[in-house]
């Protein structure tokens, strides 16, 4: 298996796909893909390193090479056809290659529905005060060399993709059920945790205080953190800043270190109760640990902030409303006294129409509501007939935004504000019009 050195990547702007063609490079390989011609915000590291990016073409599939295709991309693609009808080539998805990558490294893996970027950034940061660490996070950065002791990286359920994965060390942040067009139901949806809980070699490090946790049939070593004292992990004297939080770090009833971070919002606390297990398991000295976690500085789209003085334009990946409620109340603690305007364009209609309820209750801790309408392929699905008027005869007082000259002014009409925009999809040339206009 991967005894070739050519590899091509079908769909290579997509976060995951990028971060991974980086690291291929790093390998050794010679690498070079393909996708739409629309600009991503991934690309720009993948042309400053050279690799060639290709428009779709059956003729872009080469004799004797690993080709790995994006998990957005059915089998009827022209590229996929042709790659898996020709037998000198090495066809995978892209979750099966990189869990062939992980089998070389002491890997730990970060699971979860939310918070997984994030976690991943800070088990990153924390490890590699200490040793060589690889990684690759959902935001488009990935770095790892033959060398390297760790790799971090995230595990994603979508479509029990996770279950390619085989790490040392698993961190589960939530089981909050998501990707609800293909999980049946939350039996099914916990059902892939218990499956991947299988796959982990040595120690799970898990949220003890979701509601779903004790339905949950994990398998091998626990240890659970949050802030219940039962946990194994949790912590106590917590004192939350604008700008840090402060608490002292109890393990198994024992008080071990208190910490100082510069993180806000009790989601931030949890990701470093899980990164600071980690570091426990590993036998990472605290103060390390701790200074590891103080180089966090965010992951792309995660939480970016654009101070423009009056006004704050912050960018977050947000798209199920339980990130939206901890986004909108991490820039509530931030910003206690400001305006907050929050601009959300949805993915899949399917999720909107699922959650539509949470979704009304999280957007509604905003001052002001703005929604984008529904743009990507990928957003549709047979059977639900809603677009984004659907979410806002809900939201009492709340608009629709569009890429008009007219929608730009009326929210620069609403200044001085902090305008929190969130998505998963391409919401950036919106900010960087409304940037303009401020």
């Amino acid at each position: 298996m991967m005894n070739k050195k050519d590899v091509f990547f079908i769909g290579i702007k997509g976060t995951g796909m990028a971060s991974l063609a980086k690291i291929c490079l790093n390998l050794g390989y010679e690498v070079s893909g393909s996708d739409i011609e629309t600009h991503f915000f991934t690309e720009d590291s993948l042309r400053s390193l050279n690799v060639p990016i290709l428009t779709f073409a059956k003729e872009n599939i080469k004799d004797n090479t690993i080709v790995v295709a994006g998990n957005a991309f059915l089998d009827d693609h022209i590229e996929i056809i042709e790659a898996k009808s020709n037998d000198s080539i090495e066809f995978y998805r892209y979750h099966e290659f990189l869990g062939e990558i992980m089998n070389n490294f002491r890997s730990i893996a970060v699971s979860g529905s939310h918070g997984k970027t994030t976690t991943t950034t800070l088990l990153k940061d924390m490890l590699e005060t200490s040793v060589d660490t690889g990684y690759l996070i959902g935001d488009g950065t990935g770095n790892l060399d033959k060398d390297d002791t760790y790799f971090a990286l995230e595990a994603c359920e979508f479509r029990r993709h996770f279950l390619a994965y085989k790490p040392n060390i698993a961190i589960m942040t939530n089981f909050e059920i998501d990707h609800v067009d293909y999980f049946k139901d939350n039996e099914d949806y916990l059902n892939a945790y218990d499956a991947f809980s299988e796959n982990v070699k040595e120690l799970i490090i898990a949220w003890g205080d979701d509601p779903q946790f004790d339905n949950l049939k994990l398998k091998g070593e626990v240890w659970t953190y949050g802030f219940d004292k039962s946990n194994d992990i949790s912590l106590d004297n917590i004192i939350r800043h604008t700008n840090e939080t402060e608490f002292d770090l109890i393990f198994k009833g024992e008080k071990l270190k208190h910490f100082k971070l510069p993180l806000v919002g009790d989601h931030m606390v949890l990701n470093a109760l899980a990164v600071i297990g980690v570091g426990i398991y590993e036998k990472i000295s605290l103060d390390k640990v701790e200074a590891g976690l103080r180089n966090f500085k965010g992951a792309l789209r995660r939480y970016v902030i654009d101070d423009l003085g009056d006004n704050i334009i912050i960018d977050d990946y947000a798209h199920h409303p339980t990130e939206i409620k901890v986004t909108l109340e991490a820039t509530r603690t931030r910003y206690p006294d400001r305006k907050i305007v929050a601009i959300f364009k949805p993915h899949r209609v399917g999720r909107v129409y699922y959650f539509a309820e949470e979704f009304k209750e999280a957007l509604m801790l905003a001052d002001e509501v703005g929604l984008c309408p529904f743009t990507s392929i990928d957003d549709y699905e047979e059977g639900i007939d809603i677009d984004i008027t659907y979410l806002q005869d809900k939201i009492p007082g709340s608009f629709i935004v569009n890429e008009r000259d007219e929608d730009i002014k009326m929210l620069a009409d609403l200044k001085p504000a902090v305008y929190v925009f969130m998505s998963s999809k391409n919401i950036y040339d919106l900010e960087d019009k409304l940037k303009e206009l401020l």
